[in-house]
């Protein structure tokens, strides 16, 4: 297309309120072109910060077209990842949550099985472990927690005792640590640390020796 027909579509497509980018993406015409071609059509302040508020909608538009094909693909990862995980054989839990335990439990006392962190999840899985693989009672769980002089003791302790349901009576007394959570830079998920516990020689021998096994047969594989 020859310049002057370039230069024509470039006042047509002024008078109709388009911004120098979008000429040049709707022409293939240099700004520095389109400037001297069209010093002479100013838009007003108006037009200018219309102009700016559709790209703004546009670009948010973008922006959610993309995280929606972005949850589309998680979403298909997940129904994957479900048919070929779920569910779990006994056997399958008892070693995932003996690995839980390997990473995450407590080891120091002989006697207590206890798991904590700040995840929820986490926590609501190891209290499933344990009432189902370890065939542990419900009823002789202990929750204890560790929260912050500046969190809602009572909120947190009811938000965990929902998300156990396991009742405030088998709540241990909550440790309030002296730090805020405000001053901390890493908040977790917001509601301080929950630990799920009881109290079971055997079985935490059992546990402490089945994650040795696992331990030794594969290192022996490594090495």
């Amino acid at each position: 297309m020859s310049n002057v027909l370039l230069h024509r579509k470039a006042l047509i497509l002024r008078k109709q309120k388009k911004s120098y980018s979008q000429i040049k993406a709707i022409l293939g015409v240099s700004k520095s072109t389109l400037s001297e071609w069209l010093r002479a059509y100013p838009l007003t302040r108006e037009e200018i910060n219309n102009l700016r508020a559709n790209s703004e909608i546009r670009i948010e538009k973008y922006r959610e077209t993309m995280r929606k094909k972005r949850q589309d693909k998680l979403d298909l990862y997940r129904l994957e990842e479900k048919k070929k995980l779920l569910p779990l054989s006994k056997r399958e839990l008892l070693i995932a949550g003996l690995f839980l335990y390997w990473g995450e439990g407590g080891k120091a006392s002989r006697h207590t099985i206890s798991i904590n962190n700040t995840d929820p999840k986490l926590v609501q899985f190891s209290l499933y472990w344990m009432t189902r693989a370890l065939h542990i009672s419900k009823n002789n769980i202990r929750v204890y927690l560790h929260l912050y002089k500046d969190m809602n003791i009572q909120k947190e302790m009811r938000y965990w005792s929902k998300m156990l349901n396991i009742p405030l009576s088998q709540f241990s007394k909550p440790y309030i640590k002296d730090s805020k959570r405000s001053d901390i830079d890493q908040k977790g998920f917001g509601h301080g640390t929950c630990g799920v516990c009881a109290y079971n020689t055997v079985i935490k021998d059992n546990i402490l020796i089945g994650i040795d096994v696992i331990a030794q047969h594969y290192v022996r594989k490594l090495f």
